[in-house]
């Protein structure tokens, strides 16, 4: 999966450097960058930022191994055209969601208003350092990166982005990918 994103990557022309946060005593794909990630994921952003240089930042999950060049362009584009701080990828939320507590329905969301966050998420990289600078607390209990740079003040716009850039994370969902990429390389 992590090679599937890498390939993605190198195909966009404004990516001038990929560093890739691993699991510690493992390699980095050749052509790449590797750092030994954190205990969680902001502190693995922190340290494949501190090791990379450039700015804008990407920050992309190899769990989304579907991405294609064009979610990268978009998100950099969108990033470029509108002076925000972060730009991140994102579907529209099709299901109904319902609020609750002690499994009563409190509220029912407007989804017309949501969406599901995904990965690349394309930073600023002031914005992303100074993000970074939180509190061991807010930064263990993000799950996205462009939730810090909210906290911290900073802006982030919607980059739409196809449902079939899926965060694979069951042995299913790794099936549904190969399929996927299968479709792709025959097209």
């Amino acid at each position: 999966m992590l090679q599937w994103s890498i390939d993605a990557l190198r195909e966009v022309d404004e990516v001038g450097q990929i560093v890739v946060a691993l699991p510690a005593g493992e390699q980095a794909p050749a052509g790449t960058v590797g750092v030994t990630g954190g205990e969680h994921r902001s502190l693995s952003v922190l340290a494949a930022l501190r090791a990379g240089e450039g700015d804008p930042v990407i920050v992309h999950d190899a769990a989304r191994a579907l991405v294609t060049p064009r979610i990268f362009r978009d998100a950099l584009d969108v990033l470029a055209e509108h002076g925000c701080d972060a730009a991140i990828a994102a579907a529209p939320v099709t299901d109904t969601i319902k609020q609750a507590s002690d499994g009563a329905v409190t509220r029912t969301l407007d989804r017309s208003t949501l969406w599901a966050v995904q990965t690349p998420q394309v930073f600023r990289r002031a914005a992303l350092e100074h993000a970074l600078a939180a509190s061991d607390e807010l930064l263990a209990a993000a799950t996205d990166d462009a939730w810090l740079v909210e906290q911290a003040g900073g802006s982030v716009r919607i980059v739409p982005a196809p449902r079939e850039n899926m965060k694979i994370t069951t042995p299913g969902d790794l099936q549904v990918a190969e399929v996927a990429l299968r479709e792709r390389a025959r097209c």
